[in-house]
């Protein structure tokens, strides 16, 4: 079946736009079989709370509130669209302190998810994923703690380098920590730690870092996502990058595809571009979870992705 794993709506997310059911619709619109309806967890901290979140005066009780009605709805539609689409309700996870991975497993306790799309948007509590000036912040942070440099002074190409690498070094701690402890069944933007160092070469202490996350995921069996917004963020493909997909396609990596929408408009962003990278890469098969009456998760396949009749629709975001 043809799928995306990943999404977020304006009625359950602050950065997001339109309505979920919209979102639905549009999927269903498009030939979609299977689509997977997604939140960001609740967060603790307020200091972990996006800038339009405090714009808007949100409290971390309100990122609860918000996913407790997005998993109700979500329940809603799956049953409403019962017959038309296979709708999943997931959580996408964060891992930004000690207590993260705790509180992913109490929240599924109140709201049992039909599946986790594995993610990590911060390091060291920066953001990664937000704006260039945070991640420059997250470099600097790294920088003094590592090289006694002192917050505020300019950086140097060079120390500005060593805190990339740093950075890259804890993200994949961070995610290697989220993937051994929950098992996701889907892993979420795998290298979104490039988002803004694009041009950062993957040196071998980082590719061994990223080659035992990689080992760790076959382990289980986890999917990993080929994330279709990565060209509308402007880098020159999906995530994960070619040189990581590379990496994992000998090592038996099974992969799914997700749109990563933030509203109705972005449902299948990108997706012509994705059946055009599969068959560049030499991924001819995708996987998928698929539900059964008893609520429990199997991975489906599906073989010859690249002749399916969906990608012969003329509206397919390019």
């Amino acid at each position: 079946m043809v799928h995306s794993l990943h999404s977020h709506s304006g009625d359950h997310c602050a950065h997001a736009i339109g309505k979920l059911e919209d979102i639905i619709e549009r999927a269903v619109e498009l030939g979609f079989e299977t689509y997977g309806m997604t939140e960001h967890m609740p967060r603790s901290r307020e200091q972990d709370l996006y800038p339009e979140e405090v714009e808007a005066r949100m409290s971390t009780a309100d990122t609860l509130r918000m996913f407790r009605e997005f998993y109700a709805h979500a329940r809603s539609l799956q049953a409403k669209y019962k017959g038309r689409i296979a709708l999943l309700v997931g959580m996408e996870t964060e891992n930004i302190h000690a207590g993260t991975i705790d509180e992913i497993r109490a929240i599924r306790v109140e709201c049992p998810v039909d599946y986790l799309v594995g993610s990590v948007h911060h390091v060291h509590g920066f953001p990664i994923d937000y704006d260039k000036e945070g991640f420059a912040r997250l470099e600097a942070f790294l920088v003094e703690r590592e090289l006694g440099i002192p917050a505020g002074q300019p950086l140097t190409a060079e120390q500005r380098r060593a805190g990339t690498e740093a950075a890259f070094h804890a993200y994949f701690d961070a995610q290697y920590e989220l993937i051994r402890q929950l098992r996701p069944t889907v892993v979420g933007h795998f290298d979104l730690i490039n988002m803004f160092r694009i041009d950062h070469p993957l040196t071998e202490a980082t590719l061994a870092k990223i080659d035992r996350n990689i080992d760790a995921i076959v382990e289980y069996g986890g999917l990993v996502e080929i994330n279709s917004q990565g060209w509308r963020k402007g880098l020159p493909g999906p995530h994960p990058q070619r040189e990581i997909i590379q990496r994992m396609i000998p090592r038996g990596v099974r992969f799914c595809l997700s749109d990563d929408s933030h509203g109705p408009l972005a449902v299948a962003t990108a997706y012509r571009r994705v059946h055009d990278y599969l068959a560049e890469v030499g991924i001819h098969q995708v996987f998928f979870p698929k539900l059964a009456a008893d609520g429990s998760l199997t991975i489906e396949s599906l073989p010859n992705v690249l002749s399916h009749p969906f990608w012969d629709n003329k509206e397919l975001d390019d």
